[in-house]
C-alpha cells in the first residue's frame, strides 16, 4: 500500500483537518506530522495545548495509520525519512510565504519520484469561527501573559518590535517573511515610553500618564496576540509600582523594563550630556521586592534595566548591579549602551554568564545595530528589543508625502510611495 503524508500545526482537528485525511485515505496509508513546539513558534501557530496532547488528538483522529513528529517547518528531512509516495495539503499553500514549503515539498518529492497532492482549502463559517477562537483564546490575558516566559524557553532568542497603536501592533502581528527557505516573524512587541509619547506629541520625560499608557496597551491588545514587554520608565516611587505591576499583570502584560535610574526622566541615548542620577542599587533592590511581592502569578516578569555603561560607571559596577538584582527577584537583566560597537554590551554578557547561566539577558541594538541576532545569541542574550525602528521609518515618509502635496498641490506625486489602502485594510480582521 502506498503511504499519504500530511502534517498538522493545529491544537484542534476540524472539518478543514479531516477533510484532507479522508482525500489522503483515497491514495493510501496516512501518515500524519505533528508539528513541534519549537517549529510551530517559528511558523506563528503558538501552541495552546500541549506537544503530547497534540500527538493524542492526532492518533485519535479517524482513518490516521501512523503519527510521526516534524521538527522543522520544511519537510524535506521527514520526507528523506519517510519517503512517502504522496504528501496532501491544503491548496492554501500554492501562493504567499507558504509556497516556498510547497517548493520545498515538490524538490524532495522529485528525488525519487512521489507527487503532491493540492486539495481544497476547507473555509466555511464553521472553520473559520474554530479558527478565530484558537486565534482569541491566545488574546487572552492568561495566555497571553505566559508567552513570554515559554518563547524563551521554546525559542532562545525572542525578538521584540516597537508598536505604539493597534496598526502598529498588527504589523508586529502579521509580517511573517520567507527567506531562503527560512520562516522568520516577530515573537513580541514591546510598548516604549519615548514611542507612546512621541505619537502623542509629547517629550519622552514621563509626561504621558499611566492611564494614557495603559489605553496603549489596550489598544494593541484589541487587534493582537502576541506577548507585550512594557517600558516602565523608572518604575516612579516604589508606592506606586507595586500598582502599576498588579495592573499590567492583570491585563495580560508579559514583562515590565524597569531602569535604575531616579529623578526626572532623560533618554538614555544622551547619557551624560544632560543630567542623570542612577539610582543606589539597594534603592533599586526594594523596588524589585516590592513589585515581586505584590504579583499573583509566576507568569509576570520584572527586568532590571542597567544603566552603568551608559552613564560611564564601568563594567564591575554594570555586573555588580546585575547580580545584586537578580538577587532581589528581578525576572531578567536589560543591559544598555549608546555606542556604536557591540564591545562592552558583550562583554557584560560573557562575565555575566560566566556566574549567571539561567537568567534571561535583554539588549536594545539602537546604536550598536550591526551586531545580529545570532552573535548576541552566541553571548547568551535571550531577548532582542527593536525598540523605536518602526517610529524612526514612519515620521519621515510621512513628512515626505506632507511636503510632496505642498510642492505639486495635489496628491498624485505622492501617491507612488504610498501602500493603497485596500492593503492597509486588509490588515485588520472583521468579526
Amino acid at each position: 500500500m502506498k503511504t499519504v503524508y500530511t502534517c498538522f500545526c493545529t491544537d484542534v482537528i476540524h472539518e478543514g483537518h479531516m477533510n484532507i485525511i479522508k482525500k489522503a485515505c483515497e491514495y493510501g496509508r496516512v501518515v500524519v506530522g505533528v508539528l513541534s513546539d519549537e517549529a510551530m513558534v517559528r511558523f506563528n501557530r503558538f501552541p495552546t495545548v500541549s506537544f503530547e496532547e497534540r500527538l493524542r488528538i492526532a492518533r485519535q483522529a479517524e482513518g490516521v495509520s501512523e503519527v510521526v513528529i516534524q521538527d522543522e517547518i520544511l519537510y524535506d528531512k521527514i520526507i528523506s525519512e519517510l519517503k512517502p509516495d504522496y504528501v496532501i495539503h491544503g491548496d492554501n499553500w500554492l501562493s504567499g510565504p507558504m509556497r516556498a514549503i510547497r517548493d520545498n515539498v515538490e524538490n524532495a518529492l522529485s528525488a525519487y519520484g512521489g507527487q503532491i497532492i493540492d486539495a481544497p482549502y476547507t473555509y466555511n463559517e464553521k472553520v473559520k469561527h474554530i479558527d478565530m477562537q484558537m486565534r482569541e483564546k491566545l488574546a487572552m490575558p492568561e495566555f497571553r501573559r505566559k508567552r513570554l516566559r515559554q518563547t524563551v524557553n521554546i525559542r532562545g532568542l525572542v525578538k521584540a518590535l516597537e508598536v505604539h497603536s493597534g496598526l502598529t501592533g498588527l504589523i508586529a502581528e502579521k509580517t511573517f517573511v520567507e527567506n531562503n527557505g527560512e520562516f522568520d516573524q516577530f515573537d513580541a512587541m514591546w510598548i516604549s515610553s519615548l514611542c507612546d509619547s512621541t505619537a502623542k506629541g509629547k517629550p519622552d520625560i514621563e509626561l504621558v500618564d499611566m492611564t494614557s499608557r495603559f489605553r496603549t496597551i489596550e489598544d494593541v491588545m484589541e487587534v493582537t496576540t502576541k506577548p507585550i514587554i512594557f517600558d516602565g520608565d523608572t518604575g516612579g516611587l516604589a508606592e506606586h509600582f507595586v500598582y502599576t505591576v498588579r495592573t499590567l499583570e492583570r491585563m495580560g502584560v508579559s514583562a515590565v523594563i524597569i531602569e535604575d535610574k531616579m529623578g526626572l526622566k532623560k533618554n538614555s541615548l544622551f547619557g551624560n550630556e544632560v543630567k542623570q542620577t542612577q539610582d543606589t542599587p539597594e534603592h533599586f533592590c526594594e523596588k524589585i521586592r516590592a513589585g515581586k511581592k505584590v504579583q499573583l502569578t509566576d507568569d509576570f516578569m520584572i527586568i532590571a534595566r542597567i544603566e552603568s555603561l551608559i552613564l560611564e560607571q564601568g563594567m564591575e559596577d554594570a555586573l555588580n548591579r546585575a547580580f545584586a538584582y537578580v538577587n532581589a527577584g528581578a525576572d531578567g537583566i536589560m543591559i544598555h549602551s549608546r555606542k556604536k560597537s557591540p564591545d562592552e554590551v558583550l562583554e557584560f554578557c560573557d562575565k555575566f554568564r560566566e556566574k549567571d547561566k539561567k537568567t534571561p539577558i535583554v539588549v536594545v541594538p539602537t546604536t550598536f545595530n550591526t551586531v545580529t541576532e545570532n552573535e548576541l545569541r552566541e553571548h547568551g542574550v535571550n531577548i532582542v528589543i527593536y525598540a523605536n525602528q518602526l517610529t524612526r521609518s514612519a515620521f519621515p515618509a510621512m513628512e515626505n508625502t506632507a511636503k510632496k502635496i505642498l510642492m505639486n498641490h495635489r496628491a498624485k506625486e505622492a501617491d507612488d510611495s504610498l501602500m493603497p489602502i485596500k492593503e492597509i485594510i486588509s490588515l485588520i480582521d472583521e468579526l
